[in-house]
């Protein structure tokens, strides 16, 4: 069982574990493969037989959606996102190179401009207390 899908599990991982390594596997899945097939979880890849090793591949191969059949739906499903126009195909899709849009000063086009203005309204600051001071407060 060192190899399903064309991925190489690790035999020194938990079969749970191991199999995540699958593309398109996750725990939950990966524990669902498991109780179908009636492996143990706690088992080392390493130590399962060829018997438990064929129950997890025929589960596997029935419930399908795995490795490159997977890898490939999902690239068609985006490319009919792009072609429909969706929001979602435009997210998905490659971006346009060119200047990102953000505000002047994210960019840094204007660091001179803000160290200005900070200077500016300690400025004013200084010049309201003068106010408050020479009305009385």
């Amino acid at each position: 069982m060192a190899r399903h899908s064309g991925v190489d599990l690790p035999r020194n991982k938990h079969v749970n574990i191991a199999l995540t390594y699958i593309y398109g596997i996750g725990n939950s899945r990966s524990q669902r493969i498991l109780d179908t097939a009636k492996v143990e979880p706690m088992k080392k890849v390493q130590d399962l037989n060829e018997e438990e090793v064929n129950r997890i591949r025929q589960v596997i191969e029935n419930e399908g959606g795995v490795e490159g059949d997977l890898r490939k739906d999902i690239s068609m499903h985006i490319k009919r996102l792009i072609e429909i126009g969706s929001y979602r195909g435009y997210r998905a899709s490659p971006q346009p190179a060119g200047p990102r849009t953000a505000h002047p000063y994210q960019r840094g086009v204007l660091a001179k401009d803000r160290a200005k203005h900070s200077g500016q309204q300690e400025e004013d600051r200084g010049q309201d207390v003068k106010k408050l001071l020479a009305a009385g407060y």
